[in-house]
């Protein structure tokens, strides 16, 4: 969710000399950065290191941002992708089932949620397999519905280039689902 962009090119604007400016749009956007930077690295710790690596990254650079036509977001997006990179070069993620889980819903059967998580990870360990950009195109669609052209803008690409990507990843998350269920995908 984005402020509106006439309040948020000021906010960024007062943000180049004001740490209240800059607070708040760390307040809006910190929730929706987190969620993406976890649900690449599903790790509590790791996320929220990641995460306050970004703002600060960001708050390093805000004087030489410029507006571009699109939402502050996908700056921070752009930012975002990058620390998750550096972080996964410095580091493999150790995924934990308890953070993983987070809060039970108690309406259906424990074996059905586990049943659930356990399918979820093994998408998400297909999607963690695949190059660099298929993986960050996949998340931001899956993970972050967003939209083709959003996902452009972040990666910086066209729309047909990230729906390339897409299409690409959902091909290999299905080969390596069904290799590891001993099926091979038909050309």
């Amino acid at each position: 969710m984005t402020l509106p962009r006439a309040y948020e090119d000021q906010l960024v604007e007062r943000a180049k000399q004001d740490a209240d400016a800059f607070g708040e749009l760390y307040d809006h956007y910190f929730g929706q950065i987190y969620r993406f930077v976890f649900s690449r690295l599903r790790d509590q710790e790791a996320a929220e290191d990641v995460t306050s690596e970004v703002f600060f990254k960001a708050l390093r650079a805000i004087g030489r941002y410029k507006p571009s036509g699109h939402p502050f977001s996908a700056w921070l997006y752009q930012i975002s992708v990058n620390a998750i990179n550096d972080h996964y070069r410095s580091k493999r993620p150790v995924s934990s089932l308890d953070g993983a889980i987070g809060v039970a819903d108690t309406s259906r059967a424990v074996v059905d949620r586990v049943l659930d998580h356990v399918e979820a990870e093994r998408v998400w360990a297909a999607i963690d397999a695949l190059p660099a950009q298929q993986r960050t195109a996949m998340t931001l669609k899956l993970g972050e519905d967003m939209k083709l052209a959003q996902i452009g803008v972040i990666m910086g690409k066209s729309e047909g280039a990230v729906k390339l990507l897409i299409h690409r990843g959902m091909i290999g998350v299905r080969q390596r689902l069904g290799a590891r269920l001993g099926v091979e995908e038909r050309p």
